[in-house]
């Protein structure tokens, strides 16, 4: 089964460098010039005006890449945005409508969704004070989206260290490349249905950490289920390395990512210790890894098509 598995990765990966060769950063350097500008002007004022902006916006990337690849299939209305994951969670819509609005007055029918959704991920990090990096650009739009595809392909919350390394690893990722990616939980919330058996069932956890989320995340099922709480509980709306000391003292807030430290010598704690004394090997880390997630399986040539507006095909 692991030789299945691995085989399936290095094709993955040969599809991945296949389809980034087709990918350019100049790809619209004569046919919207202004394009990249456009987006990140927009992207920087809407982190200003709400800072939990640049996580949902990450997200939304991560979500769309993570099934059928980065096609901008989560941003058509219906369909993957109903699935489990991505039900009453998923934001940032408008900011990237409107981007799209922005770009077409501009440049008819010429930006991708694709390629606004990638771009604004970098530029949101950007926002917050995380590193930045190249984006090879080109990526079409989707005509369909796949909500299975996002209920069974989408790792959630309860997922343990193997279960994590396979989902990552069936996209061709390393186990560096998804504990560093993981670290966009740097920045962002999660609703208080995700990180609930953590709080009552889980020995790992800092007391008074869990003791402070309580109150807003009560027990029983059905009570506060959507409340918030942040996933960096030391600087959460700055993209830094705090995430990786947060777990050290036992304060991820989901099992997802307290699984990577166990203190213990396990799998990932080398890394997990790389990233929190060393923010430099942390940025270059989610940096490489974020260009290999926007590789992920893009259409491009012919393939799909560019969207007028991302919600819908044209």
């Amino acid at each position: 089964m692991a030789s299945t598995s691995s085989l399936s990765a290095v094709l993955l990966l040969c599809l991945a460098v296949a389809a980034s060769a087709q990918l350019s950063p100049t790809f619209y350097q004569t046919t919207c010039p202004n394009a990249l500008a456009t987006i990140k002007a927009a992207v920087t004022a809407a982190v200003n005006k709400e800072n939990r902006m640049g996580a949902s916006l990450l997200r939304l990337h991560f979500h769309d890449c993570f099934v059928q690849g980065c096609d901008a299939s989560v941003l058509l209305s219906g369909m993957e945005q109903n699935a489990i994951p991505n039900v009453m969670s998923l934001r940032g819509f408008e900011v990237i409508d409107s981007i799209k609005a922005q770009l077409e007055t501009m440049c008819k029918q010429t930006v991708s969704c694709a390629d606004i959704l990638t771009v604004a991920a970098r530029d949101s990090v950007v926002a917050l004070g995380g590193p930045s990096w190249t984006v090879p650009l080109g990526r079409r739009d989707s005509t369909n989206a796949n909500e299975a595809a996002a209920n069974n392909e989408l790792p959630p919350p309860f997922f343990d260290l193997v279960n994590l390394t396979q989902s990552f690893g069936d996209k061709g990722f390393t186990v560096t490349d998804m504990v560093a990616l993981s670290g966009a939980h740097t920045i962002g919330q999660a609703q208080c249905q995700n990180f609930r058996d953590r709080l009552y069932n889980e020995t790992n956890i800092n007391s008074g950490f869990a003791t402070s989320l309580k109150a807003n995340c009560p027990q029983p099922t059905g009570s506060g289920d959507r409340n918030l709480a942040n996933l960096d509980v030391s600087t959460p709306y700055s993209f830094d390395n705090a995430y990786y000391s947060n777990l050290k003292s036992q304060k991820g807030l989901l099992h997802s990512d307290q699984v990577l430290f166990t203190g213990t010598g396990g799998g990932t704690d080398n890394i997990v210790n790389n990233f929190a004394s060393n923010p430099a090997a942390f940025s270059s880390a989610f940096a490489s890894a974020m260009v290999k997630m926007g590789n992920l399986s893009p259409l491009t040539g012919s393939q799909g098509q560019v969207r007028i507006s991302c919600s819908k095909v044209n």
